[in-house]
């Protein structure tokens, strides 16, 4: 199990399939900021209402010049259905092997009514133009948490 990654070191690279089928890399969106955050799974109360908050704020995304990708374990026909389900207008990514969860340290042992189990642990990443982590959320509480990702974005401009 990895750590987390710290602010300040450059986020670790990946080619990732989309909710679409097409594959995308990081280094490709290098010059403006991302907002990358894992969560357990497609279409669940938690994760559909932080996709939600995120998919509301697309227009202070866009302003601010910011890719928002949402990324889980799940396959691409999951996402895709999330996707469609929700209206969701940004990509969600595939990461069924959990190897960038744990690159990022995302994929920790959870436990839950004492069963103890690896799981992604809901974290976000904020990236900075040049590719270093600017901001790491970690254990993330939905709740107003889209809020505090555009506060943290606006200290980037």
């Amino acid at each position: 199990m990895a750590d987390w990654i710290e602010e300040g070191t450059q986020a670790p690279a990946f080619t990732l399939a989309t909710d679409s089928g097409e594959k995308i890399k990081l280094s490709d969106f290098r010059g403006s900021p991302i907002v990358l955050y894992f969560y357990p799974k497609d279409d669940t109360p938690g994760c559909t209402k932080e996709a939600c908050a995120f998919r509301d704020r697309k227009a202070d995304w866009t302003q601010l010049g910011v890719t928002v990708f949402g990324i889980s374990p799940d396959s691409v026909e999951s996402h895709a259905k999330f996707r469609d389900k929700y209206d969701l207008n940004f990509p969600l990514l595939v990461d069924t092997d959990h190897k960038i969860a744990e690159k990022y340290g995302a994929w920790r042992e959870k436990n839950m009514y004492g069963k103890k189990s690896m799981g992604i642990q809901r974290s976000t990443f904020l990236i900075d133009a040049a590719g270093k982590v600017a901001k790491v959320w970690k254990r993330v509480s939905v709740d107003g948490h889209d809020a505090k990702v555009l506060e943290a974005l606006q200290g980037l401009q």
